[in-house]
């Protein structure tokens, strides 16, 4: 069965995977699902994969917000990502009547990717910084993703990208989200997480920005 219409991303944060509202996100997405409107999610896992770290001894090495995921870390990116978080999700959306299939980059590439080249970040010096086996999107497997949508199942996808030499990179979810809305002309593209919305002010909540351009954005 084709699908019928352009879908809808929805990027879940990790904190948000483990707060009290997942159910009822879930509950929301398979009923979108059960009415024909192809959902996919993506999701991350940032609090869980450094509070696995922690556990297992090793220090999060967070530069400029982004991870930087040496061997160790992206083991610890694959347990989370693509095992707790993943299966958390899966099992909300089937316990509220959806049909979630888990996926990961290394799923038959459906988010293909290549390793990021340092790069200079602002705020952390001249020098460019090299984040290890993060990945940048190159592309989506199209196919494989409108072949589950079109039978009424929504994908979900965790935030590790692959090439096609099967090596495996960490990258943020709301770029993998971003990526996927665009390769897939989606409707509409939502990012949930636990902030409260674009603040002027990071320190204070009532400096929301309620409408921001592209060109305000930069």
């Amino acid at each position: 069965m084709a699908v019928s219409s352009a879908p809808i991303v929805l990027k879940l944060g990790g904190e948000v995977v483990s707060g009290p509202y997942l159910g009822a996100i879930a509950a929301d997405l398979a009923e979108l699902a059960r009415a024909g409107m192809p959902v996919i999610v993506v999701h991350g896992g940032g609090p869980q994969a450094t509070a696995l770290q922690k556990q297992l001894g090793q220090t999060p090495n967070i530069v400029g917000g982004r991870r930087i995921t040496d061997e160790a870390t992206l083991d610890v990116m694959k347990m989370t990502l693509a095992g707790k978080v993943n299966v958390d999700l899966c099992a909300a959306l089937l316990a509220a009547g959806g049909n979630p299939v888990g996926l990961h980059g290394a799923s038959s590439c459906v988010i293909r990717a290549v390793k990021r080249p340092p790069r200079v970040v602002s705020g952390c010096g001249p020098d460019p910084i090299d984040f290890g086996f993060v990945g940048d999107v190159t592309g989506l497997r199209h196919q494989l993703l409108e072949l589950l949508l079109g039978d009424g199942y929504i994908p979900v996808l965790a935030c590790l990208g692959a090439d096609e030499h099967g090596n495996v990179f960490n990258i943020n979810a709301d770029i993998v989200a971003n990526q996927a809305a665009i390769a897939l002309g989606a409707r509409s593209l939502f990012l949930v997480t636990d902030v409260p919305a674009v603040l002027r002010d990071m320190s204070d909540p009532g400096s929301r920005i309620p409408k921001l351009s592209i060109a305000e954005g930069k």
